[in-house]
């Protein structure tokens, strides 16, 4: 098993992209609130880690500054190398490398690319805020050389920022260009951007020439680079005639292309001209130039023509040079099988053995200029027979390693980004068995301007000072000019506070008026920089310009940065501080950058955490925070390891992933470094991959590539694929007995993986008929067994090699061998009872096989009873597997056997099983109660159904709010079958809740009770009646109340036994009116209630009420027998008293006094 660690995330398209990176490589952002996740990458190992989308446009525009400059002049001229050597054939003999995967210890060129322009950010100059006024900055524009094709409009771009927004003109060849005269010439809108539009005619080539953009506002003017306009040309091959090539077999022979000059240079190829590609070989091959190199002439390269093709960039087309033919001349026939043999082939054709000459370059020696920062080509193309090697090697050292590559057989060495060490004497040693020649090229280095110090924007508070370095080195030394506005320096208007010392301006106590935008162009022979910085001179309190509190995240171990970035003027300072507290950070194993990022070297778990950022000046201060969130890496803790396996069977190549979970893990596999197509043969689950069937074409090297959006890991296997085990052959029975058999057999080939086990199995015809069942298993190295047999089977055998790899095909059957019937020694397994309906139990088993029947006529005793009532058992004999029992009682427990029986015995005493009759639905909950405590809540209790008719599976609420003849939305609940309470939250104080309670089992739901709650009373009586009724004074009240409705009641009581007979006639002669209840004696008769007999009253037989007469009148409360009225005239007008009794019943007269009668004279 080899593992390949690779802790690298490629960066954003603009910065530094992988070859075939996909997006998993990085980390992924989102905005959870209130923390904002930002993109870190992580690199390699040694712990870098790279920010993607959170490098700012000045970071990003620095390093691509560098970069572009590097390489200056140099795009169209690499870009004709790459197309040439991508389109050039490779031999078999070829030594190009190709992808390599990518170590821990050694980051691919990509990623170190992408770490330097990291590094260039931290440096970065500080960029004012759009919102700021602000001189103009070119952000956008064509290449130096800007090559179009004719077919197109051309487009020319200058796009620039400022505030306010800056205005643009161009001119052309260094003379002012008028847009508004030429109607094919437009500006895109709020752009620079020159359109020059051709679909109404015009010949772009009128429009050829050198271009630069001047973008300006009020406080200054910025300049593009001086963009070269070149219009692509791709000329037809000049028509020739061209006449076999004669040529001696074993001659050296070139075949000249000389392509049509064209723009950019095309894109040469050999091909014969039915449009077969010419093979190449380290003999026979294509030179640099186009040129078509045999190093020697045979027989066979007659076979074919060849013409030279061109392919054009633009214009995607094939220009076809008219073909050469070959006429070698030869001394000895046409062998083929000469041919064949390469050693031999000379000797054979009778070709005569010459040592090497160089066939290009020509001589001994040669030189070559290269630019810094560009590709190195040197090339050897020698003959000779047999055909030379080619090696090469610097005087003085070795070849740089790390750039140097060979290519083209070896006939050309290519070292990638020259620099000056590169430069001195290179030789090519070609040899062959005849002898050796050296060719020596010197190589000298040259470079066009780069940057040792770029100006950079200066941003200045009032009274303030500063400089602007433009320092740059080339080969020759490059001069510097320096120019304001797009003017000479020279012809400005002179500045008291600006002083020109060569490579910088040095400013003094800076002003407003000081703003201005200064170019700084350095060139020498071989091209030049021009570059823009303003000086911009602000009064500006700090200000942070990130957005606020942002999530990082970063993997352990690793390395990262913390950005901060701020703007103020004068610049602030900037200090960091960790959980808001403790000294500033900066040493040990924090750096603070001078753009005032905060880099951690090796991140641990402690370094989480929430970082805050302080600029200072002399205006205010600003902060911010970031917070940091540590993760665990990525690893592969169990790698898929190397497996030899046969073809057929199934493989799982295992790939266990330790990852943070708070991380999204993806895992993905590569066969042969290539993406791995899941097809209907393969399975992968998050921990492995699996092959089923394994073919040949599966043989090849898996990888597992689990990453997350941080960080991932890789590991490797090889799988090889084998066949599978010959199948055993020539089975034989031997030593039988009742109960045994001996089985002996011949292994078949092992294929090449040792056999490890025998495994024997059996088939019988009589209850599963061309089944075949596992019997036992053997050692492989065994190839005869005793295998121990049931009674009454007719046995069958074969036999199965199983190795590492898998199982080979069954072994042709053995003879039959049966044996002797007995009564089974086991009973059925799985005995269960359960209800299908609510008055049945289905009794049912698993079935004896052929192995545990041991006789004939295989049968079942089903017993069972009712397991509280001890009645005696019911029994019937089944022949299947279930029995069903009719009429019994809902949910009742049996107990029940299970007993086999064949035609030679019964089987053991069964075990008792409890089962249960089927179920029903539930009665009604018992004691469904609702209460009210308070006006929020209503609380529900209930006690469980008397009759649960079986397995209570829970109960279901449901009930709906009312309020006259409206009603709410109904609301169903469910509960466990322990649950007996349940509290309703009130909606409003106002409506009434219908509630509907019913029990479940598992046939559905039972009977159902409905209560309602309570109408709530009115809320302020409530509030009141609750503070009232805890008062003392209220309490004695109600209880005197009390007291006195009770006598009341006792006097209503005695009042109605003795019947109320009062006869009163006033002084006054008054008739009494005809509808007025009137005695024969005049008197009235008073009673509670009309037409009821009073309690002591007597009823008549005619069903009259014959009341009793009162023991007591008016007169006896009276002075005197004449009734007069009492002297305190509180009686007003004469009585009359007629009275029924004898004076012998005036003694009960007395009662008047009593306080009953009291009450009675008050009533």
């Amino acid at each position: 098993m080899r593992r390949l660690v690779a802790r690298a995330a490629a960066g954003d398209a603009g910065e530094a992209t992988a070859p075939a990176a996909n997006s998993s490589d990085c980390a992924q952002g989102w905005s959870p609130s209130p923390w904002r996740l930002i993109d870190l990458c992580a690199v390699w190992d040694a712990g870098v880690s790279l920010p993607s989308a959170v490098w700012n446009r000045a970071s990003y525009g620095v390093g691509r500054r560098r970069l572009n400059e590097a390489e200056k002049l140099s795009s169209v001229r690499e870009a004709q190398l790459e197309r040439l050597a991508a389109a050039r054939p490779r031999g078999p003999g070829s030594r190009e490398p190709g992808p390599r995967p990518t170590m821990a210890g050694q980051p691919p060129p990509w990623l170190r690319a992408a770490f330097l322009l990291w590094l260039l950010g931290l440096g970065r100059a500080i960029e004012i805020p759009m919102d700021l006024s602000q001189p103009p900055t070119i952000t956008r524009q064509s290449v130096k050389d800007h090559i179009v094709d004719p077919r197109d409009n051309i487009l020319i771009e200058c796009e620039a920022k400022g505030n306010p927004a800056p205005s643009f003109h161009w001119t052309r060849n260094s003379r002012f260009f008028n847009i508004a005269k030429d109607p094919r010439v437009s500006m895109r809108r709020r752009s620079g951007t020159l359109v020059i539009d051709f679909r109404s005619g015009g010949r772009p080539e009128e429009y050829e020439g050198e271009y630069q953009c001047f973008a300006r506002n009020k406080f200054g003017t910025a300049l593009s680079n001086r963009i070269r306009l070149q219009v692509s040309k791709s000329p037809l091959w000049p028509k020739e005639n061209l006449d076999p090539v004669v040529v001696q077999e074993g001659a050296p022979l070139t075949l000249q292309c000389n392509p049509p000059p064209g723009l950019p240079s095309p894109v040469i190829f050999w091909m014969s001209s039915s449009m077969e590609p010419i093979t190449q070989d380290k003999r026979v091959s294509q030179g640099h130039n186009g040129d078509l190199y045999f190093s020697n002439v045979m027989l066979q390269d007659m076979q074919t023509d060849y013409s030279c093709n061109a392919r054009f960039h633009f214009t995607h087309t094939i220009q076809q040079k008219n073909p050469f033919t070959l006429k070698v001349l030869t001394n000895h026939p046409y062998n083929d099988s000469s041919l064949r043999n390469p050693p031999d082939m000379y000797s054979a054709r009778g070709v005569a053995e010459r040592t090497p000459s160089f066939m290009y370059p020509q001589g001994t020696a040669s030189s070559q200029m290269v630019l810094r920062g560009m590709d190195l080509l040197l090339e050897c193309i020698a003959s000779g027979v047999p055909t030379p090697d080619i090696a090469w090697y610097k005087k003085g050292g070795d070849l740089p390693s790390d750039k140097a590559k060979f290519e083209n057989f070896n006939k050309a060495l290519r070292i990638t980004n020259v620099s000056e060490e590169d430069s001195g004497e290179y030789f090519c040693l070609a040899s062959n068995k005849m002898g050796s020649i050296r060719h020596t090229i010197s190589v000298r280095v040259k470079a066009a301007p780069y940057w040792l110090d770029e100006p950079k924007n200066l941003i200045l508070a009032p009274g303030e000072d500063g400089r602007l370095v433009c320092r740059a080195n080339g080969n020759p030394k490059p001069t510097v000019q320096w120019m304001v506005n797009g003017e000479p320096l020279q012809s400005a208007p002179p500045n008291p506070n600006r002083e020109v010392a060569g490579d910088t301006i040095i400013f003094r106590d800076t002003q407003i008026s000081s703003r201005a935008v200064y170019q700084c162009n350095t060139s020498n022979e071989h091209g030049y920089l021009l570059a823009n910085a303003f000086v911009s001179v602000l009064d500006v309190p700090p200000r942070m310009l990130s957005p606020r509190n942002q999530l990082i995240r970063v993997i352990l171990y690793n390395r990262t940065r913390l950005d901060c970035p701020f703007f103020g003027s004068p610049i602030p300072t900037l200090r960091w501080f960790k959980n808001g507290q403790g000294s500033n950070l900066d040493g040990g194993n924090y750096h603070v950058y001078e753009n005032g990022s905060l880099e951690i070297k090796m991140i641990r778990k402690e370094d989480q955490g929430i970082y805050t950022c302080v600029a200072t000046n002399i205006l205010g201060k600003a902060e911010n925070q970031v917070r940091l969130e540590v993760k665990d890496p990525t690893r592969i803790y169990r790698m898929p390891e190397d497996q030899v396996v046969k073809r057929g069977t199934t493989v799982q190549l295992e790939c266990r992933v330790k990852h943070d979970p708070s991380l999204k893990l993806s895992v993905s596999w590569l066969k042969d470094d290539e993406p791995l197509h899941i097809g209907n043969r393969m399975k992968k689950e998050d921990d492995s991959l699996t092959i089923f069937g394994v073919a040949e074409r599966d043989q090849g090297s898996y990888t597992c590539l689990a990453s997350t959006e941080l960080d991932r890991d890789v590991a490797k296997a090889q799988l090889t694929v084998l066949g599978r085990p010959d199948r055993p052959r020539d089975l034989e029975l031997t030593d039988l007995a009742e109960r045994s058999v001996r089985l002996t057999w011949i292994p078949g080939d092992d294929n090449n993986s040792p056999i490890t086990d025998y495994v024997v199995q059996f088939e019988e015809d009589q209850f599963q008929p061309g089944v075949w069942h596992d019997h036992s298993k053997f050692p492989g190295s065994v190839n005869s067994a005793i295998l121990q047999l049931s009674p009454y089977v007719n046995y069958q055998f074969r036999v199965i090699a199983v190795n590492e790899v898998g199982s080979s095909h069954p072994s042709l059957p053995s003879e039959r061998y049966r044996t002797s019937g007995a009564p089974p020694e086991s009973n059925p397994t799985d005995v269960k009872g359960e209800g299908t309906r609510k008055n049945n139990m289905e009794i049912t088993w698993t079935p004896m096989n052929a192995t545990s029947a041991f006789g004939p006529n295989l049968r079942y005793i089903v017993k069972w009873r009712r397991r509280e009532t001890r009645e005696t058992w019911n029994n019937v004999t089944v022949w299947g597997s279930r029995y069903v029992v009719g009429q019994t009682p809902v949910y009742v427990p049996y107990e029940i056997r299970v007993q086999a029986e064949n035609d030679f015995g019964k089987g053991p005493e069964p075990d008792t099983v409890i089962g249960y009759s089927g179920e029903d639905l539930p009665s009604a909950p018992r004691r469904f109660r609702v209460r009210q405590p308070n006006l929020e809540t209503i609380n529900l209790e209930w006690d469980h159904p008397e009759h649960p008719n079986g397995i209570m599976t829970g109960y279901t609420l449901k009930y709906v709010a009312f309020n006259g003849t409206k009603l709410g939305k109904q609301i169903v609940e469910n509960f466990s079958p322990n649950q007996t309470k349940f509290t309703v939250q009130r909606a409003d104080p106002v409506s009434r809740y219908r509630f509907t309670l019913g029990a479940r089992t598992q046939v559905g739901l039972g009977e159902a009770v409905t209560e309602e709650s309570p109408a709530p009373p009115n809320e302020a009586y409530t509030n009141n009646q609750a503070d009232i009724a805890t008062q003392g004074w209220f309490i004695g009240l109600m209880c005197a109340i009390a007291l006195l409705v009770l006598i009341l009641l006792i006097v209503c009581f005695i009042k109605r036994s003795r019947g109320g007979k009062y006869p009163v006639r006033e002084k006054k002669d008054v008739p009494l009116g005809p509808e007025d209840p009137k005695e024969e004696d005049g008197s009235f008769d008073y009673s509670d209630e009309d037409n009821k007999p009073l309690q002591g009253s007597q009823t008549s037989l005619d069903g009259t009420i014959k009341q009793q007469e009162s023991d007591d009148s008016l007169v006896d409360y009276g002075e005197g027998g004449e009734g007069q009225f009492n002297e305190d005239g509180s009686f007003i007008g004469q009585y009359t008293v007629k009275k029924d009794k004898e004076e012998t019943e005036g003694n009960e007269s007395s009662e008047a006094t009593s306080p009953v009668n009291a009450i009675y004279s008050l009533a």
